[in-house]
């Protein structure tokens, strides 16, 4: 069987892992070519200090560009900012200084992100490099600092899901409204955790900042991987950079490798799902409030006169120059509406002066916008310009979330630059052109399972061939990292492993601690973790003794924190079913725990649980998972890959 796109660029940096081609479900240990940190820099560097390292390995790995928080003039901040320069000068590590622009911008514009390269960045809209024909990814911030003491990180191949472009946009459609027609037409998680392949005839007529945009949203449509084939629009865009900033980061003769034989997946590639999305039926629509997932037409908005307060066109996703430009168009020769405050900002310093070669820059603030400087901003809620109580925003970022921009007590809609420009003149949510309000059909396909090959697992000194335990079944889908370890306990200092015992599971089922036991195993549902980044949510169950957890999915970021920990973790979909149908009245009463007395089997060597005498297969634990549990954690194994445990 032949393997998708994500699959081979994942081979090609390969470090250790299992000796076939890889496929969903591995795991894996990785060298990306570039690492990323911004702000959180100064967080990574304490990660770094606690597994003993002193020198990165690779500076030319790690990449520092300034972003988030670079209106905050207080001297607590531009102290951590000088201490991550010096950092960075004394490592010998690119540093970019508060003000040059986004990082993920950043990364893509200078260089760093090639055409069949791993890049990633601790912060989630990493997706974004992937319309580079990239494999972008997110890592937490131990993964972050483990790379650079190490040069590699671990990581399990997603499933992948193909999405078959078609056709092309209409005039005053554009990627904004392509990926928010996305996100709320397929918001069942149907790519969940997935690696999205962009494929199909009507890639060809997006350009790359439309490519760049849909990418980075692939985030909040739950997406890993927001993939797109390298052509001749991305090869293109690289040789504009390439004569702009001179870089040597990459050669004409991969520029020709790229144009004349791009990376693709193999004709045989197994993935999950498939969509099939007509471009020429997408009109303008707007996301919110509060939820990427819920959408309506802008032909729908307009008939209600939503009034705004405040509206946005900043961030990662949608202030590049063909942004900025769309909406100095519709701008032009108007003025912000009264009682409307209109805030701009450009993705780098860069793009600003392009804008405002263009005479766009100056077209925008003419008509009453606020100027910002490039970076994150009010997207993340800091700085000048947030939503107060009340009030409603329309914004060209990626995200809404009640709270993000400012007050819980005021909304938030997503949109175009178009879309937020005509609304900012307006005073209510509209747009610059009449719209009808189409939508493309739904056209979702789900794939069969490919069967698990029979394999023989080697097994490490320390980790157990087989596991077997009483069955702990809790069945709800996504069940978030608070109702695993509560709040109340998460910033408390000092708490032993007996104390957490005692409360793990105590918001989702205040009896849990009690009906459970050292060695039981527990099964979950799907996105089993979601939620915040507590790690606790994976150290609790470690304290409480459950030997592992079970479930048909996991957020990837508990999935991270459970194994960088040293806390196994495996998906088995087919177990999971099998338990909510074997125990369906069980289910049906609403029981939050249910531990029915049977015990599970699970073998390490052939990879399969046994439950009431059938068998399940689960992707292969191979030395990559079992030298991270055998070791304790990520910071145990970089100890001793470094010689100092």
């Amino acid at each position: 069987m032949g393997q998708t796109a994500v699959e081979k660029i994942a081979q090609a940096h390969l470090t250790e892992g299992p000796d076939r081609p890889l496929r969903a479900g591995d795991v894996v240990s990785l060298r990306p070519r570039h690492v990323m940190t911004h702000d959180n820099t100064a967080a990574v560097v304490k990660k770094f200090a606690t597994l003993g390292a002193a020198k990165i390995c690779d500076p030319r790995q790690p990449v520092f560009p300034l972003d988030h928080d670079i209106q905050n003039t207080s001297e607590s901040n531009l102290a951590k900012y000088r201490d991550i320069e010096a950092f960075a000068k004394e490592q010998g590590v690119d540093f970019y200084p508060a003000g040059t622009g986004i990082g993920h911008q950043i990364m893509v514009a200078q260089g760093y992100v090639v055409p069949g390269s791993l890049v990633v960045a601790s912060d989630s809209h990493s997706n974004m490099y992937g319309a580079m024909g990239a494999l972008g990814t997110p890592v937490v911030r131990t993964d972050a600092a483990a790379i650079w003491a190490t040069g590699e990180f671990w990581w399990q191949i997603p499933r992948s899901v193909e999405v078959v472009l078609q056709g092309e946009l209409r005039e005053g459609v554009t990627g904004k409204d392509v990926i928010v027609t996305l996100c709320g037409l397929y918001n069942q998680g149907e790519v969940l955790n997935a690696a999205v392949e962009f494929t199909g005839p009507g890639v060809a007529g997006l350009s790359m900042d439309q490519r760049l945009s849909v990418s980075n949203m692939t985030t909040e449509w739950g997406a890993l991987v927001g993939w797109f084939p390298a052509d001749a629009t991305t090869v293109d865009y690289l040789r504009h950079r390439r004569d702009v900033i001179g870089t040597e980061r990459f050669t004409n003769e991969q520029l020709a490798g790229w144009q004349e034989s791009p990376l693709a997946p193999d004709g045989d590639a197994s993935y999950a799902a498939r969509i099939e999305f007509d471009l020429s039926a997408v009109s303008p629509h707007v996301s919110g409030p509060d939820s990427v997932q819920v959408m309506r037409s802008l032909a729908d908005m307009e008939r209600e006169r939503v009034a705004i307060q405040k509206a946005y066109l900043v961030s990662c996703v949608n202030s590049r120059l063909e942004d900025l430009e769309a909406a100095a168009r519709v701008l032009e020769g108007k003025k912000v509406a009264e009682g409307v405050e209109f805030y701009v900002s450009a993705a780098s310093r860069e793009v600003q002066e392009d804008a405002e070669a263009s005479g766009a820059w100056s077209r925008i603030l003419a008509a009453g916008a606020r100027p910002l400087p490039p970076g994150c901003g009010p997207c993340i809620g800091l700085g000048a310009g947030l939503l107060e109580p009340g009030e409603v925003g329309i914004s060209a970022t990626n995200r809404n979330f009640k709270g993000r921009m400012g007050s819980r007590d005021a909304q938030c809609f997503l949109a175009s630059p178009e879309v937020v420009a005509a609304s900012a003149v307006a005073g209510y949510v509209t747009g610059p052109r009449p719209t009808d309000g189409t939508l493309p059909e739904r056209r979702f396909t789900e794939h069969a399972e490919p069967p698990t090959p029979d394999e023989t697992v080697a097994i490490q000194d320390g980790f157990p061939d087989r596991i077997q335990g009483r069955l702990v079944f809790v069945p709800p889908d996504n069940l978030n990292t608070d109702g695993i370890y509560g709040k109340d306990y998460t910033y408390r200092e000092g708490m032993t492993p007996e104390e957490m015992a005692r409360v793990v599971m105590g918001n989702y089922d205040p009896e849990f601690a009690a009906a459970t036991q050292a060695g039981d195993v527990l099964v979950g549902g799907r996105n089993f973790g979601t939620g915040s980044s507590r790690e606790q949510a994976a150290t609790a169950l470690m304290a409480k003794g459950i030997a592992l957890v079970i479930a048909s999915s996991f957020s990837q970021t508990y999935l991270r924190n459970a194994y960088n920990n040293g806390f196994p973790c495996i998906e088995c979909p087919e177990l999971v079913s099998r338990i909510k149908a074997q125990l369906e009245d069980a289910v049906a009463s609403g029981a939050p725990t249910i531990i029915p007395g049977d015990e599970l089997e699970i073998d390490f060597t052939r990879s399969t649980v046994t439950f009431r005498g059938e068998t399940f297969g689960f992707p292969p634990l191979g030395s990559v998972p079992q030298s991270l549990v055998v070791a304790g954690g990520i910071e145990n194994l970089v100890g001793r890959r470094l010689g100092l445990a």
